[in-house]
């Protein structure tokens, strides 16, 4: 089936099923992440050092808000995995976009943890396999929420003495 657009609401009484192979995309490099690639699929990261940049976020009221080619990309949420335990792996903003959210950090042989909240002027996310997270397992969620703000929740597996994988560039 082509790319279908709706512009009110969508109803299923039985659920949408996302399965199949395109569903799933694998970062194997740095990677610029789209909205028409990368958006509500799982992102398996692959790459230990990737830099994995978020598209900017784009407000813009349309003058026809069910027209499916506007711009806003409101909404737009981003689901990366990590597979391969990363070294340097970076998820990182435009510069302008800033995060907003926060970060548990599980240490993997212990019950203890940290939850780290990103500062106003953090637009990287930094995991390195141990300290800041980043062990095969670790998730990052990030949602485009509003001008200059992606939400960002995530669950991350490290070991050692924890600190925030929240920076500025």
């Amino acid at each position: 089936m082509a790319k279908s657009t709706f512009s009110g609401p969508v109803r299923s009484l039985a659920g949408f099923i996302n399965a199949g192979y395109n569903s799933v995309v694998s970062l194997t490099a740095n990677t610029t992440i789209t909205v028409a690639s990368h958006a509500g699929r799982p992102l398996l990261c692959n790459d230990a050092d990737g830099v994995f940049t978020l598209p900017s976020i784009v407000v813009t009221e349309p003058s026809d808000k069910t027209d499916p080619n506007q711009l806003a990309n409101l909404g737009a949420q981003f689901t990366f995995i990590v597979v391969t335990a990363a070294t340097d792996m970076d998820i990182v903003t435009d510069g302008t976009d800033k995060f907003v959210g926060g970060a548990y950090t599980g240490i993997d042989d212990s019950a203890a943890g940290k939850t780290f909240i990103s500062g106003a002027s953090n637009d990287v996310i930094t995991q390195n396999g141990t300290t800041k997270g980043g062990l095969a397992g670790s998730i990052v969620v990030v949602t485009a929420i509003a001008s200059a703000k992606y939400h960002v929740a995530a669950q991350l597996l490290g070991s050692g003495t924890l600190v925030t994988p929240f920076a500025d560039a």
